[in-house]
């Protein structure tokens, strides 16, 4: 009879965290992120009521049987239990396939998509921009100097790169799609920025593309979510969205 109470407790006390939400997800960004909300959402209410129907069950099934000393016979009904399997997996592929809509895309390079290149190494975040000719100039691993200022090495006898620029901090136009390429020079890490409600691994030899399209101004932390080394709790930047006419005036270096 006890546990009967104890889940009756515990059913009630797992619903009172969820309405008064003593922490949640920070704003949402981008129209992605709204979605990826909305379907979580939707998989938290589906998941609840299931969790709280068959935990209510199961303590009514405990208090009952508590109730009456003689054994109740157990049987199998197997009609009822391939029924429950079919229904959910109907269910969680259902929830599966309607949010697909917020991950499974594949940008393409566009001309007139802003393009930067997103560079990972232990333990920091390099972005380069094409300048004013729109591309980006040759690279050398035996070029790459963090001390002299070069950490993508830029060659400088390319002159495709000598518009190129290199900042420690991503900045972004508004309401404009981002082509961001990933890139990482030794290990695995991870680009994760909270208001995207995106984790998207940089693999070393691999150019990884990321579309984004940030409706809201203002600065979000960037951050390695992948385990990467000693100083892997250390290696954080920021993301800055900017009206496009701010951008475009930092651009030019106004």
């Amino acid at each position: 009879m006890l546990l009967g109470v104890l889940l009756f407790l515990f059913t009630a006390g797992s619903c009172a965290l969820f309405v008064a939400r003593p922490a949640w997800f920070p704003s949402a960004i981008t129209a992605e992120a709204v979605l990826y909300d909305r379907q979580f959402g939707w998989t938290l209410w589906v998941a609840g009521i299931l969790f709280v129907a068959l935990q209510l069950l199961l303590a009514w099934t405990i208090l009952r049987r508590s109730r009456n000393a003689a054994p109740v016979p157990k049987t199998t009904e197997t009609k009822w239990e391939i029924g429950w399997t079919i229904a959910a997996v109907a269910l969680f592929a259902g929830l599966a396939v309607a949010g697909s809509r917020s991950w499974a895309t594949v940008p393409s390079r566009d001309a007139d998509r802003e393009t930067i290149e997103v560079y990972a190494h232990q333990f920091a975040w390099n972005f380069r921009y094409t300048g004013p000719d729109r591309r980006f100039g040759r690279t050398s691993i035996d070029l790459i100097s963090d001390s002299g200022g070069n950490p993508f090495g830029i060659d400088p006898t390319d002159p495709r790169g000598t518009d190129d620029l290199v900042t420690a901090s991503l900045r972004v136009p508004v309401a404009r799609d981002v082509l961001l390429i990933l890139k990482s020079r030794d290990v695995i890490h991870d680009f994760f920025v909270r208001e995207l409600r995106t984790k998207q691994d940089v693999v070393p030899g691999m150019e990884i593309p990321l579309q984004i399209r940030i409706e809201k101004a203002g600065e979000y932390e960037i951050a390695c979510a992948e385990l990467c080394g000693l100083g892997h709790s250390q290696m954080r930047s920021l993301l800055i969205a900017m009206p496009p006419e701010d951008y475009d005036r930092w651009k030019r270096g106004e």
